[in-house]
């Protein structure tokens, strides 16, 4: 028997009718946030910056592809990292194939960045089997100047790090571990969402968002909302899809 509530059609019905209403007035609140991003202001980006990617050197224009808007994911993935990217970062870009080419049709580009040079880049998206562009921030000033690195001073000085550094919990240990690099090295790589637009020759950054964003999560975290246990909250591990412990479908 099971230990979560039970009750009658009827009940679930008026449960459910009072969910709603919270629903509804969230839907209207993230209607107005979407309003309130899409108004903010455009930033010129002036600084030349110019990338590894699979196919040679591009600049921040070429990375369009000929489209207007770029919308990029800055996955985990530090020079020091030695045995892949971080696995929850791994988790979210596995679903982005097929956007892509969605996205592709309504004049975005969607890329992925990371800070490890380009040839372990490309090896790590083959092994993950990923196809869209993978491209590489190494030696450019772009990751500092986003936002999307920080240097091992300044993370030191944000207490949420330093104190997980010098106190970390064993599932950041293990996220260490499968990475392959110290945490002091490891957590000053900043999982992202980055947006820019080009308009008339010019290219603009228009919008970053961060970890612990819920956006910048695996989409099967939302799905997982909708199901009868939800997430477990309390585990935040995450192992690459070809690392998983257990097989699918094992029951708990």
């Amino acid at each position: 028997m099971t230990e979560h509530k039970i009750g009658t059609r009827a009940e679930w019905q008026a449960a459910r009718a009072e969910l709603a209403k919270l629903e509804a007035e969230q839907a209207e609140r993230n209607a107005e946030i979407k309003r309130k991003r899409l108004e903010l202001p455009w930033v010129p980006v002036e600084k030349k910056y110019e990338f590894d990617t699979e196919t040679g050197r591009k600049t921040l224009a070429d990375l369009f592809e000929g489209r207007s808007q770029l919308l990029a994911y800055n996955i985990m993935f530090g020079p020091e990292y030695k045995l892949g990217a971080c696995p929850g970062c791994s988790n979210l870009v596995d679903h982005l194939d097929v956007p892509a080419l969605h996205l592709a049709h309504r004049d975005v580009t969607l890329i992925a960045f990371s800070h490890a040079p380009i040839d372990r880049l490309i090896a790590y998206k083959r092994r993950m089997g990923w196809q869209l562009p993978y491209v590489s921030t190494y030696g450019t000033d772009f990751p500092f100047d986003f936002g999307l690195a920080l240097t091992k001073e300044q993370a030191m000085k944000i207490p949420e790090i330093s104190t997980m550094v010098n106190d970390p919990p064993e599932w950041l240990q293990d996220w260490g571990k499968q990475v392959g690099a110290k945490l002091e090295d490891g957590m000053r790589e900043n999982p992202s969402w980055i947006a820019f637009a080009r308009e008339n020759g010019t290219v603009y950054h228009t919008y970053t968002v961060s970890a612990p964003d819920p956006f910048v999560a695996p989409y099967y975290s939302f799905l997982m909302e909708r199901t009868p246990k939800g997430a477990d909250e309390s585990e935040p591990r995450a192992w690459r899809k070809d690392e998983y412990p257990d097989a699918i479908g094992a029951s708990r």
